[in-house]
């Protein structure tokens, strides 16, 4: 583990003392190399499930895969931000990534923590860096606003959380991860136990989005940069499904009548985003609310924490943050280009960048889950278990999926296809470093259908 977080933090002194020609670069050199390294956590051969253990943290293999997408994302956000920080000072590009390698520190500490206090803590910190970069590097005069409701959203639903932590710690004596399992089962019958439920539940729920308490999360996508939009929907909105993977098993006894209205509000939210990624003008908009459908349905592959429930919804989390990040990196070359998201006056767009078009489709089609993709994979396990959970959710489930491909299909036509307005004449070509970026978002995706069990986690 300390082989990636030393270069990790190495990575903040490097980005102040390196002389101004080589910052992009060596950083962007650095952080490929610890991504590089990272893949090495998928060879998991013990017996315990856990590895790379030491005092405060650990990997397993429902944490692995997660990491692996934490540490693999830092140099895509980085090859991303380079065109729109060019223009910058020198001494605000440098802040700027310090920021993200923060942010990786935080989350590699959150994924990889074995205590839940540390877990909380780091949960937390991933939110300075976060609202950082979206009030300060943000595209429109919104921004803080989207940084306030980011702000209140998170700390308000975490907060509870902290108390229902320290209870925790007091009825059980500990908080490992590695141990708690094995305490005494908590006996929940009074109606405090019920809130106490709810406090757990409600600071990741709110995290994921579930349907309901999303409004930050369109928000904040829209304000954010690049790196902002890639990190949040890849990696950040995971952490939501991670916290209630593991405490879940905890608070077993009650979690059966309490996911009811949690899980209804899931499946609904399933439809209720889709329909509304329908009626999008905004591009990022459209995919930031396709990520609130997305998760709504893990949030129901975990709730009713069956093996093959959270098998698909860890699959489809990686698959997700793959498929999401790289259709906003999309949404900011066509931006960078037009200076326009609105998708009816930024149209036609496959005549004049043509190999721009493939990547779209790609990964239009990776987000409507296509057969053999680890999309398709990871929602069909989550909907075969909520159907065995009971038959009727596969009136929700099945909607969701239709609307799913219809509005995956609506951004490609609107982008790609039909006339090329008049005003869009003169535009810069595509470049390498776009190429190289997509390659690097697609082509995992692509290389997880050869050997899909490196992110089953130990439920397969």
């Amino acid at each position: 583990m300390l082989k990636i977080l030393i270069p990790t933090f190495c990575l903040i002194p490097m980005t102040w003392l390196i002389p101004a020609k080589q910052l992009w670069p060596a950083i962007l050199g650095q952080s490929m190399l610890i991504a590089v390294t990272s893949l090495t956590w998928l060879n998991n051969n013990s017996e315990t499930a856990w590895t790379t253990l030491n005092t405060y943290i650990a990997t397993d293999p429902f944490s692995t895969p997660l990491l692996v997408l934490s540490c693999w994302l830092l140099p895509l956000m980085i090859l991303a931000s380079q065109n729109h920080l060019s223009s910058e000072p020198l001494n605000r590009q440098r802040m700027y990534l310090t920021l993200l390698a923060s942010l990786q520190i935080s989350l590699i500490l959150a994924f990889g923590a074995t205590e839940l206090i540390m877990f909380y803590i780091m949960f937390e910190t991933t939110l300075i860096p976060t609202l950082i970069i979206i009030t300060r590097w943000g595209n429109q005069m919104e921004r803080l606003n989207a940084g306030a409701y980011f702000l209140f959203y998170t700390l308000v639903g975490s907060l509870p959380l902290l108390v229902a932590l320290l209870m925790l710690q007091n009825n059980t004596g500990t908080l490992s991860l590695l141990i708690i399992h094995y305490t005494d089962p908590l006996s929940m019958t009074t109606s405090g136990s019920k809130i106490w439920w709810a406090a757990c539940m409600v600071a990741f729920l709110v995290k994921m989005p579930l349907y309901g308490m999303h409004l930050w999360l369109p928000k904040a996508h829209v304000e954010a940069p690049v790196a902002g939009s890639m990190v949040l929907a890849a990696v950040l909105l995971k952490l939501g499904g991670y916290g209630m993977a593991r405490l879940m098993v905890t608070l077993d006894p009650l979690s059966k009548e309490m996911i009811f209205p949690f899980l209804l509000l899931a499946l609904w939210g399933l439809i209720m985003a889709g329909s509304v990624c329908l009626r999008q003008t905004d591009l990022k908009s459209l995919i930031a609310y396709s990520s609130v459908s997305h998760m709504g349905l893990v949030a129901g592959g975990i709730m009713i924490q069956t093996p093959w429930g959270f098998t698909g919804a860890l699959v489809l989390m990686i698959a997700h943050g793959l498929a999401s990040s790289a259709l906003f990196c999309l949404a900011n070359t066509n931006y960078e280009r037009t200076n326009n998201r609105t998708m009816i006056l930024a149209r036609g767009l496959q005549v004049i960048l043509p190999l721009m078009a493939t990547w779209w489709f790609t990964a239009s089609l990776a987000n409507l889950a296509l057969p053999p993709l680890p999309n398709l994979m990871g929602e069909l396990m989550i909907i075969v278990s909520l159907f065995n959970w009971s038959a009727w959710t596969l009136i929700l489930t099945g909607a969701g999926t239709l609307i799913t491909a219809a509005y995956s299909l609506y951004m490609f036509l609107m982008t790609q296809r039909g006339p090329t307005p008049k005003h869009m004449i003169a535009l810069p070509p595509s470049y390498t470093r776009e190429h190289l970026l997509l390659v690097f978002h697609l082509v995992p995706l692509l290389l997880i259908i050869l050997k899909p069990t490196i992110i089953w986690g130990w439920f397969a």
